[in-house]
């Protein structure tokens, strides 16, 4: 029997990877199977993956040694030099001490779990640390050093446990594609065969679906894999990105459209994050009403003459209502417009959904009472962590901007507030 031929890194299939902006690879639904498994993990008298011997494979005859790692032999390259297209995560080698990672996808890249920080907010106190797993979602891919987080045993807020160590991008992303859009606002796993990506706009037609937005999965979903744990309850949002989408935001931003179901889909693992008995949590899924004007109006700490034309910032998005229609998220992917009073705020207005520069994988530093500082002349300047340790926390300039996706800091006041204040402007 032949071995199937080398997949996702060889030239021939990686060519194929690169060949649309989307990723042709997955095509909104199940890729080339050769990508991400083997028969037999042997090729013209070598194997096929270097986790595994000839002749032997990873589980689910995949090529990796855990499913996290078969994806990122495709989502990481070794020696990437800045962001580059579907990449989700950044090498070791290529984020040495003081370097931050270099993926500016909307997600985030899951490198910021190998940074781990620490620093004494004045001279002569107690150290304050910031351990690498708290960035983000600690996927567990063995080949590339992710291990499970060693605190939350469990997903916080979590109704039905699931558990840390089967957390895998397959928790979240069906790797096989089934969940598709077969019409306006309507999910499914079957009927219409898949013929593209749904996460840049392209529309079902009547012989045809599109893929869910980066192939999320929905209501029943269970991986393989997990041992207990609780089946999807909620939809796969329905998002739409901009077809350049992992790239600085140094001149403007990249704005992803989040529409209908993009909080509720987080409660699949998250259910009482937002709603335990007798809180007062931050609401999530809720109209924004009469915050869309404060929302709309500031624009930095002390400036809050800001138009709803120009005030989206996208280290605050929000859901836009409860829209499905793809063409209209489409259309507002490339605006700069702020959200109206029916718009909601969302889980990911103040994460991001793979990891982050800061703690609680949050998309701007939430535990210091200033985000840039002053120079001598008076001008915004991001906080170095000798000089002004409490506000970098660790982070060198370089880091701290890379977190704000290479913002000048000029693009905010000396002494910013934090960007809670983008909705609350108690500044």
């Amino acid at each position: 029997m032949k071995s199937l031929q080398a997949g996702c890194v060889s030239a021939v299939l990686a060519a194929i990877c690169i060949a649309t902006p989307a990723g042709a690879f997955h095509s909104g639904g199940a890729a080339q199977c050769e990508g991400c498994h083997t028969m037999h993990n042997t090729s013209e008298g070598a194997a096929m993956t270097g986790s595994s011997a000839r002749f032997q494979s990873g589980p689910f005859l995949l090529r990796g040694s855990d499913q996290s790692s078969a994806c990122l032999n495709c989502h990481q390259q070794a020696g990437d030099t800045g962001p580059t297209s579907y990449h989700v995560s950044t090498a070791e080698n290529d984020m040495p001490v003081g370097s931050p990672p270099l993926q500016l996808t909307p997600g985030g890249d899951f490198g910021w779990l190998k940074k781990s920080y620490s620093w004494a907010p004045a001279p002569g106190s107690a150290s304050v640390a910031i351990r690498g797993e708290q960035h983000g979602h600690n996927i567990v891919a063995l080949d590339f050093n992710y291990t499970a987080d060693t605190t939350n045993i469990n997903a916080p807020g979590s109704s039905t446990p699931y558990p840390s160590d089967s957390l895998h991008c397959s928790s979240c992303h069906d790797p096989h594609g089934a969940y598709r859009i077969v019409e306006n606002g309507v999910q499914a796993t079957s009927g219409k065969p898949i013929r593209g990506s749904g996460s840049y706009g392209s529309l079902p037609d009547a012989g045809s679906a599109v893929g869910t937005y980066r192939l999320l999965a929905g209501v029943g979903y269970k991986p393989k894999s997990l041992a207990g744990g609780p089946a999807f309850t909620h939809a796969a949002p329905f998002a739409v990105a901009p077809v350049v989408y992992n790239r600085s935001e140094e001149s403007s931003d990249t704005r992803v459209s989040y529409g209908k179901g993009t909080s509720a889909w987080c409660t699949n693992c998250h259910a009482l994050m937002h709603s335990g008995p007798g809180s007062s949590l931050h609401p999530a899924d809720k109209q924004l009403g009469d915050v869309a004007q404060t929302y709309n109006a500031y624009r930095k700490t002390g400036s809050l003459d800001g138009t709803v034309a120009t005030a989206y910032l996208s280290l605050v998005p929000f859901e836009l209502g409860d829209v499905t229609d793809l063409t209209a998220l489409k259309d507002a992917t490339a605006t700069t417009a702020g959200p109206a009073a029916t718009d909601k705020v969302s889980c990911l207005s103040c994460h991001r959904a793979h990891a982050s520069g800061f703690s609680h994988m949050t998309r701007f530093a939430i535990d210091s009472n200033h985000i840039t500082v002053a120079d001598a002349s008076g001008n915004a300047i991001w906080p170095d962590p000798v000089m002004n340790p409490s506000q970098a926390q660790g982070r060198t300039v370089a880091e701290t901007r890379q977190a704000y996706y290479g913002r000048h800091p000029q693009a905010f006041s000396p002494y910013q507030r934090v960007l809670c204040n983008k909705c609350h402007a108690r500044d």
